[in-house]
């Protein structure tokens, strides 16, 4: 997978993997992390998938409808591949925080629906349910803060809160951080999640 990596100032600091919208690539994100923690080091995906040329991490059959066979192929695609990143940059794979808007926040919160060591924590910003009807594995001490907007055309409201209420169900200790606003990735949200990160003490 396209990408870049950023060793940090502290190895006993997360790995922020940074995770981009549609159309997006992996500078879009270097600045949100930044204000998240500027000692971590950085891991920065671009997503496999084309979209009328733009880049995203799995195909959708239409807006808010996902393919999910792609989508299930894909995670396992970009598990394996923070795997193999972790061998060959020397980070820890068991101390990987996701950092994702929309599209990227919906395939951190897939990495989680799939697989119990995939991440020890996530930042999602306009995040949707990539997956309904399914068991999530057992999350206990697992992260999650969540960016929604209350104007939302994309990600309503009830499926943000449905998010947040699967996370709980699987023992996950998850935040939802709401803002009058519609999908974009704002500098109050962005400042929020930065706020809860150090309130969580990754370390």
């Amino acid at each position: 997978m396209k990408h870049l990596f950023q060793k940090g100032k502290d190895p006993s600091k997360p790995t922020l993997l940074l995770l981009h919208g549609t159309g997006g690539n992996e500078l879009d994100l270097l600045p949100l992390a930044g204000r998240i923690d500027d000692e971590a080091s950085i891991l920065s995906v671009r997503g496999n998938v084309l979209e009328n040329g733009k880049p995203r991490f799995f195909r959708r059959l239409a807006e808010g409808v996902f393919d999910e066979e792609d989508l299930i192929f894909r995670t396992k695609e970009l598990n394996k591949f923070l795997d193999e990143s972790a061998e060959r940059y020397e980070f820890d794979r068991d101390n990987v925080i996701a950092i994702g808007y929309s599209n990227g926040a919906n395939i951190a919160a897939s990495l989680l629906f799939h697989y119990q060591n995939a991440l020890k924590g996530a930042i999602l910003h306009h995040p949707m349910v990539p997956r309904k009807g399914i068991e999530l594995p057992d999350l206990t001490g697992k992260y999650v803060f969540i960016a929604a907007g209350t104007n939302d055309p994309i990600c309503s409201p009830m499926e943000s809160k449905e998010l947040h209420s699967m996370l709980e169900k699987a023992n996950a200790f998850a935040e939802l951080q709401w803002e009058n606003r519609g999908h974009q990735l704002t500098a109050v949200e962005a400042e929020a999640a930065a706020k809860w990160f150090k309130k969580c003490s990754f370390q």
